[in-house]
């Protein structure tokens, strides 16, 4: 496509899209293949034969590792080179992200809050001076970073932080005076980005923050669930005074900082979920193949490899749709940078895709959590020894659907999102919504579509559950107009209908590329994308029932359901037993997941 006709966030939703438009996994560069090598090699040597140091709180661990990781280059790579970093693209960054996660989700925390939310503030909003000044240490690993937004009573309401920066007579310093909470990282980070609000601003103000400033000090370790080695404390500003040129962007600008920040940190998240799946399919595939019951492997019965097909199905939808939105971004950052600046490239970029962003950390969290907890179960009593590895992965995983926003709020986040765009005349979603409306008083065809074509009736489903959602969602805001932000309940099940649609097309699209190239994985993909678009149909057929009962009755409402039911049905019955059977033969059989780029 040319820069005319570029691809927006939220376009998927109203029209087909073509697999030459996506980026797949397995299109990864020789380059991008050697460092996803390093980096796992690096975890398999340097950290999974000490595991069980994160799980003894030893926070020293992680911060060695995080040093190390510095050394490598690999907190430079979004650094541009300028600033002795590696100005690595952004699906590369997401591809080391995944590839560090895969063992400890305290590594992955850690990473994640540096090389995140933790120095990309100072990168697309910090001065000249700032970036010279701190940029070079972060990159390097000289210095860590931390982020200081949550507070006791501002959690997903971000921007109602108590803290406040008062500036002096003579203009030159500003003395913040708050609290902060569930700061990872704070008890070895060097820099933090806090947020602060001066005088009654209406939006918080993003300040950098240098450890050992007076009146700066923190609370003692968190005892958490899971993440045990992940540096969690507490932050007290108590008068502590910084330099005026220390503000980070504008005054009042820390609301958007801090947004723009979380999108990126949304992505990310999804991206450091899949190594770890992996891992987990692994090592409960290794275990169903050498555990015996009644003198056979546990991986001959139906129960465990249900399991199985559907870990790994699932897990290759998350994959495709990671690496597709993720190149996006890239796509649309360097379409930018042929006017923009690299930061308003960067900013923009990213935020034209802050839907997928979001998309994509429920979607991949859900997914982790599912996976884990399988592994645990395949395991049986030992996945719940703590001897055995499934334990602390899924007390691990557990964190993934609540920081970075909760996926409750995500969800609301996505349909949000999206009616935005669409009443900035951004995205024409209003259109196909009334076509649909259109079309459901239309005579449905009885014609025996051809679906000779691999994946051509997924293709067609797929087109069906995009106009349950537009029926839904239109109906919605035709319905309550402003105040449908008020009805969360509906807004999460039209979340639900957005995110499988969007999994599901993802797994399609990634399915057909490795079919037409002939790879070997290629029936293992096409099943893997018919069981997703399989879950997806049920899925999105239950959310759209739900939101229809609750604001559609009499004759508006059976017409709604009829139209729902003739969007989401099969034209041909579909045996997902045999998928299943597919996926869970090659999987037992290669002993492990199978996909690897």
């Amino acid at each position: 496509m040319n820069d005319n006709k570029h691809l927006r966030g939220g376009e998927f939703l109203i029209r087909p899209i073509e697999p030459k438009e996506v980026f797949t996994p397995e299109e990864f560069s020789e380059e991008q293949k050697m460092i996803a090598a390093s980096c796992r090699e690096f975890i398999d040597k340097e950290v999974l034969p000490e595991r069980e140091r994160f799980e003894k709180k030893d926070y020293a661990f992680t911060e060695s590792i995080m040093k190390k990781l510095g050394e490598m280059g690999m907190l430079s790579l979004a650094v541009p080179e300028e600033y002795g970093g590696m100005g690595m693209d952004f699906n590369t960054v997401m591809l080391v992200c995944d590839r560090l996660s895969g063992i400890s989700g305290s590594l992955s925390t850690a990473f994640g809050a540096h090389t995140g939310i933790g120095t990309l503030p100072i990168l697309l909003y910090g001065t000249d001076k700032q970036k010279g000044t701190y940029l070079p240490k972060l990159a390097s690993g000289e210095w860590m970073g931390a982020y200081c937004l949550t507070e006791p009573g501002a959690g997903s309401d971000a921007n109602s932080g108590k803290t406040k920066a008062v500036l002096s007579d003579d203009g030159k310093s500003y003395t913040i005076t708050g609290q902060k909470m569930w700061i990872s990282n704070a008890g070895f980070a060097d820099l933090f980005i806090v947020f602060a609000r001066i005088e009654d601003d209406k939006y918080i103000t993003g300040f950098i923050v240098e450890r050992g400033t007076e009146g700066m000090s923190f609370g003692e370790e968190e005892a958490k669930m899971g993440i045990h080695a992940s540096s969690t404390r507490q932050v007290f500003f108590n008068d502590c005074t910084i330099p005026a040129e220390n503000m980070l962007g504008e005054r009042g600008g820390g609301f958007k900082i801090a947004m723009n920040a979380l999108n990126v940190g949304r992505i990310k998240l999804a991206a450091a979920t899949l190594d770890a799946n992996r891992r987990v399919i692994d090592l409960s595939i290794k275990y169903a193949n050498e555990r015996k019951q009644f003198n056979t492997p546990i991986s001959s019965f139906g129960a465990i490899r249900q399991k199985i097909a559907e870990m790994t199905a699932r897990t290759f939808a998350s994959e495709a749709a990671c690496y597709r939105a993720g190149q996006d971004i890239e796509n649309n950052i360097k379409r930018l940078e042929k006017g923009e600046d690299p930061r308003t490239a960067h900013l923009k970029g990213v935020e034209e895709f802050a839907v997928e962003c979001a998309i994509l950390k429920v979607y991949g969290s859900e997914v982790s959590s599912y996976v884990t907890d399988e592994g645990v179960q395949i395991f049986g009593g030992m996945g719940f020894s703590a001897d055995a590895p499934m334990e602390a992965a899924y007390r691990d995983v557990r964190i993934a659907r609540i920081y970075e926003g909760t996926n409750e709020i995500n969800r609301m986040l996505i349909v949000g999102m999206l009616l935005r765009k669409a009443m900035k005349g951004e995205l024409d979603l209003m259109g196909p919504a009334t076509s649909v409306g259109k079309e459901l008083m239309d005579i449905p065809s009885f014609d025996t579509p051809d679906y000779s074509a691999p994946l051509s009736m997924e293709l067609d489903i797929i087109k069906g559950l995009k106009k349950s959602l537009l029926m839904v969602a239109g109906k919605a805001v035709e319905t309550f107009g402003m105040e449908l932000d008020e009805q969360q309940e509906i807004l999460m099940a039209a979340a639900d209908m957005i995110i499988e649609t969007y999994a599901a097309e993802s797994a399609v699209l990634r399915a057909l590329k490795i079919s037409e190239k002939g790879d070997d994985d290629a029936a293992v993909a096409i099943a893997s994308a018919q069981l997703t678009v399989y879950r997806a149909a049920e899925r999105v057929g239950t959310a759209g029932r739900e939101a229809i009962y609750s604001f559609a009755s009499g004759d508006e409402q059976r017409v709604m359901l009829m139209g729902l039911k003739r969007f989401t049905k099969y034209p041909e019955p579909i045996n997902p037993k045999e998928l299943r059977d597919i996926i869970a033969d090659a999987m037992i059989a290669h002993n492990g997941f199978p996909f690897e780029n």
